[in-house]
């Protein structure tokens, strides 16, 4: 099924993803209209920014005060209108994923980029650039269901020491997860403020238990979606990835956009308003109840959670309407493109395992003998 350019917009992280590939498509460009939609694009991000003159500042390198353009948004599009674009690659593509997933933050305001492309005008001129996405043949695997024949898990290291194995079943670690979800909410509806703009931050993501098995699928020589699309990442050098076999009449709950996410919460509701209240409302600007799965009741229909590619882009990162008469919405947040976690036992790693590695020079992943 081919991406639909319209919804690829609707979402911060897809806006994200073609603000980037707008940058992309023009790199090595060395006009004036292409130099200038650059600078543009820095300048217009840096005034947006939450963090401008604190976190994020600008530098003088000639002495003296530093006087630079102040662009619009209405500016930066009319600027990207004039701009031949080419149809993106597999490389550019991911490149614009890895940029939509390395910037997604819940704990904080979205940054000055994120803002510019969310603006009314911005929309209008990524349109273009959605587009060109969309018809990218290598953007198929976007909008597919779980490859059951084709799932990788990744485990992502960080000098010569492997991480600690998880012990315990996947029942005992749902049923721990639930425990300490249900206690951390008590426990910040005692001493949490109900001001959303108070200076708090905790629990920000709506994932199962991280000790569950999770899988993506591979991408050819390119290896699995997992070593290349983390959110929240650190600076992993090395990685392993295991072939993981699943039976093939388990069940799959997909989450293909905003309304599979919202339909999940509904079914299998656990309000989580005083824990994620503070990170949220700075994420997304509402202040509501907030609500996630209960996954420890998910898994008693499912053995999996599938987030295509399309669903996190259109997803992740939104307030989701839940049920907004009773003013309930959730957020998809800490998940990865593609990614599934797996709420059963019945998955097991093959004998299938590689050994990964990171390039210094350029950041990307090979293959490597051990």
């Amino acid at each position: 099924m081919k991406v639909d350019p319209r919804v690829l917009l609707v979402g911060p992280r897809g806006r994200r993803l073609c603000l980037d590939i707008a940058g992309s498509a023009i790199e090595g460009d060395s006009s004036h209209a292409a130099e200038e939609y650059r600078l543009a694009v820095g300048y217009a991000a840096y005034d947006l920014d939450p963090g401008r003159g604190t976190s994020r500042v600008m530098f003088s390198f000639g002495g003296g005060e530093l006087v630079t353009p102040h662009p619009s948004p209405a500016d930066v599009a009319r600027l990207l209108d004039l701009l031949p674009l080419v149809e993106p690659d597999e490389g550019t593509l991911l490149r614009g994923l890895m940029a939509a997933v390395d910037f997604a933050r819940y704990w904080q305001e979205p940054d000055g980029e994120d803002v510019l492309a969310a603006a009314p005008e911005m929309r209008e001129a990524l349109a273009r650039v959605a587009a060109s996405v969309a018809q990218c043949p290598v953007a198929s695997w976007w909008t597919t269901p779980l490859d059951l024949a084709a799932q990788w898990a990744v485990t992502l290291m960080e000098g010569p020491s492997p991480p600690t194995a998880v012990t315990g079943t996947t029942r005992e670690l749902l049923a721990h997860w639930h425990s300490a979800t249900v206690e951390d909410e008590a426990r910040a509806r005692r001493e949490r403020p109900r001001d959303p703009r108070a200076s708090l931050s905790g629990t920000w993501w709506s994932t199962p238990p991280a000790e569950l098995t999770r899988t993506t699928r591979s991408l050819g020589e390119l290896g699995p979606v997992g070593l290349w699309l983390v959110e929240d990442a650190f600076n992993w050098d090395r990685a392993t990835a295991r072939h993981v076999s699943a039976p093939h009449d388990v069940t799959v709950y997909e989450v293909e956009g905003p309304e599979a996410w919202a339909e999940l919460c509904r079914r299998y509701p656990l309000e989580v308003t005083a824990s994620r209240r503070h990170d949220w409302y700075r994420t997304t600007g509402i202040d509501a109840r907030w609500v996630i799965p209960d996954w420890s009741r998910v898994a008693e229909d499912f053995d999996a959670v599938h987030v295509t590619a399309l669903g996190y882009l259109t997803t992740a990162g939104r307030a989701v309407a839940v049920a907004a008469a009773e003013d309930m919405y959730t957020v998809l947040a800490g998940w990865n493109p593609d990614q599934t976690y797996w709420l059963t036992d019945s998955t097991a790693p093959a004998s299938v395992e590689q050994t990964w590695r990171r390039n210094d020079r350029d950041s990307a992943w090979s293959q490597s003998a051990s």
